[in-house]
């Protein structure tokens, strides 16, 4: 498994030969270096350690000396530990153009919200005698059993949420600038912190 740690940039647009438009997102991804290697002997299981965005020295405490990073994060699933080793560089030039990436973020927070907006609840109707409750949930429970279910859809905070976009094309790749050029859509508002496999 191919994998790299990346910034959101934003969406941009590029068109192909016919002249039709894609809409891409840029994403300024690695390098990241391996901090730490762990195997199932010494650890229980298999993953990979890298950081990403080294620190000035000036902002590295004593929790930071030992991985100088911004940003730390494992990689376990389907990775396998026998080709990588601490210090390893990865950057953009590990995919290639065209391949087929999944990439996970934090979705952007969109603060509290009523039923009707966060789960898509078509409402109350607004004729015979309904009075100010177009957008309530209406009934919330049943005779049995006596109290709300776990799970039910009600009114809460919305977004903020770990979300993982599958089956993304990579369009272009600039190895110079440490940019991937993704087709679509991915979770997260500008500079959200993005975890890219493939």
């Amino acid at each position: 498994m191919k994998f790299i740690l990346g910034l959101k940039i934003g969406m941009s647009q590029v068109f192909d030969e016919k002249g039709n438009e894609i809409p891409v997102t840029l994403i300024e991804a690695g390098p990241c270096e391996t901090t730490q290697v762990k195997t199932k002997d010494q650890d229980g299981y298999d993953a990979i350690q890298v950081g990403f965005q080294k620190l000035k020295d000036r902002k590295i405490g004593k929790s930071k000396r030992k991985t100088p990073y911004r940003y730390v994060k494992e990689f376990s699933n389907g990775v396998e530990v026998v080709n990588h080793k601490i210090g390893d560089i990865t950057d953009v030039s590990v995919f290639q153009e065209g391949a087929i990436v999944k990439i996970a973020g934090v979705s952007k927070g969109k603060g509290f919200a009523g039923a009707v907006k966060k789960w898509g609840f078509s409402g109350r109707p607004a004729t015979h005698g309904t009075k100010h409750e177009e957008r309530t949930v209406g009934s919330i429970g049943s005779s049995f059993p006596q109290r709300v279910v776990k799970g039910k859809k009600m009114p809460g905070r919305t977004g903020n949420v770990r979300i993982t976009t599958k089956n993304l094309k990579i369009i272009k790749i600039d190895p110079k600038n440490n940019l991937l050029v993704i087709k679509g859509s991915v979770p997260g508002r500008s500079r959200t912190l993005l975890e890219i496999k493939g």
